[in-house]
């Protein structure tokens, strides 16, 4: 006999009220993060993250990890490892953790009452020819939805089936006579046609789980309020709305749908989507030398119609964080655009901030003086080597290295050394502009341009500087 489908459409009736509350109907905000550890955190996976912990702790809410390790075959401890690792890095620390390898008999249990409520059905086709269906259908203008052909079988053709040792895989049923809608954070009214959607495969012939019910089930039993992720999930969560209304009625639960809510996807600066945005991690961010901060500020507003600044307080991005915000239109990421935004970071950065990270000798003032010319706090080494030296020297004219030599014997020290020799030297040559300064820094340091030599000549000190004009003048 056919498998009949055991619900009512009445299940959908508590989308409506919970709906309608909106984003103030809630006390208590609980977002999640569910990265599969199938390999390292990307850009797009650190913006899902980082909106979902600044939804929680925007309203005082709670931000939760949680690993979706069911697929053992792929999935490693290394990973997991780097998830965690990456968002402490961040700053975007959980406060809870949860790995669906150690929640199974939960799935086991809803999958039963979904069986027993006859909202998941048996089916028996190869890959090779559902793809062979697909393509039938595409080839007759159809959409490639699965025809549920499985749901047709009777029992005897089932028990054929198995006989010859073909065990099945498990499709979720959609409810084909309810409209599925709701009212979305960012892409507002969302409406879904049931019977245009294909019955989800949740369960695998060998027994393991997809991603569509180990997630719904967490949500639930989580008690997630807001689920925030990239559009490209816009169809699972037409389905999933579903399967939350029919778990809340198989096992008895009064329960609110989650609030949901999906960004437009990062896309590379030419417009197109980008294999590189899928490789591009806080590895590869640390190696430029590219700081957290620059990160959140960038990834906190990106696809927004707030502008994107050089913001290192995080309580600014949460008190301007706003899901109304985000536009639909894809969100271009620009490494020169976090490049800017890092360079206007390190610039605002105390030396308390980066004491730990600077090579030794550089004090306070070394850090106030080099600051202004640094892209990245790595390259403070290269300006402190102004300060400890040796230097290399550019080839000097004669009437250079004779204006170098006077510098030398017009060098004094006092609380403003630079200040005085250059006005000494303007009095005694005349020379003023580039022919007054240029000279001078080339002999201090090597280069012709850098920091502000009013503090940077206080840290060679009097006996290197001296020495280094004597040089220069030859």
């Amino acid at each position: 006999m056919p498998i009949a489908l055991a619900f009512s459409t009445g299940d959908l009736a508590v989308l409506v009220g919970c709906q309608k509350g909106g984003y103030s109907a809630r006390m208590t905000t609980i977002t999640r993060f569910a990265p599969s550890p199938t390999g390292r955190l990307h850009v797009g996976n650190i913006r899902t993250a980082l909106h979902n912990w600044m939804l929680a702790r925007g309203s005082g809410g709670t931000f939760m990890l949680r690993i979706d390790d069911t697929d053992a075959a792929r999935s490693k401890e290394e990973y997991v490892d780097a998830i965690r690792a990456d968002l402490a890095w961040l700053g975007m620390e959980p406060d809870g953790e949860e790995r669906q390898s150690e929640r199974m008999d939960l799935y086991e249990t809803a999958f039963e009452a979904l069986k027993q409520a006859g909202r998941v059905y048996p089916a028996y086709e190869t890959a090779q020819e559902l793809e062979l269906k697909r393509k039938i259908q595409l080839g007759r203008g159809l959409p490639p939805t699965y025809d549920r052909a499985a749901m047709a079988m009777s029992a005897e053709e089932r028990a054929a089936k198995e006989a010859e040792g073909i065990a099945p895989h498990w499709r979720f049923a959609l409810d084909h006579d309810e409209p599925i809608t709701w009212e979305d954070g960012v892409r507002g009214t969302q409406k879904f046609d049931a019977s245009q959607l294909s019955d989800p495969v949740i369960r695998r012939a060998n027994g393991s789980w997809l991603y569509m019910l180990p997630s719904a089930v967490d949500d639930i039993e989580m008690g997630i309020t807001d689920v925030l992720r990239g559009e490209d999930h816009v169809s699972n969560t037409a389905v999933q709305i579903q399967m939350f209304t029919a778990l809340f009625a198989a096992q008895h639960k009064t329960q609110d749908l989650p609030r949901f809510a999906h960004t437009a996807l990062l896309v590379g600066k030419e417009g197109k989507l980008s294999k590189r945005l899928g490789s591009l991690g806080c590895d590869a961010f640390r190696e430029k030398d590219i700081g957290a901060q620059a990160i959140i500020a960038l990834l906190a507003r990106l696809g927004t119609s707030q502008p994107v600044e050089p913001i290192a307080d995080l309580q600014t991005l949460l008190d301007t964080f706003d899901l109304s915000n985000f536009s639909r239109a894809p969100a271009k990421f620009d490494d020169a655009e976090l490049e800017r935004l890092n360079t206007a970071l390190v610039h605002q950065m105390d030396y308390a901030e980066v004491a730990d990270r600077l090579p030794e000798g550089i004090d306070e003032a070394g850090w106030h003086a080099i600051r202004p010319n640094l892209s990245t706090i790595s390259e403070a080494a290269e300006w402190w080597a102004l300060v400890t030296g040796p230097i290399e020297l550019p080839e000097f004219s004669e009437e250079d290295r004779s204006y170098l030599a006077q510098a030398a014997v017009a060098l004094t020290w006092g609380d403003d050394p630079w200040g005085t020799l250059t006005a000494a030297l303007k009095d005694s040559t005349g020379r003023k502009g580039k022919a007054l300064f240029l000279p001078l820094r080339q002999a201090l340091t090597g280069m012709n341009h850098g920091p502000d030599m009013g503090e940077l000549l206080p840290l060679i000190g009097e006996e290197k500087a001296r020495g280094r004009l004597q040089r220069a003048a030859g």
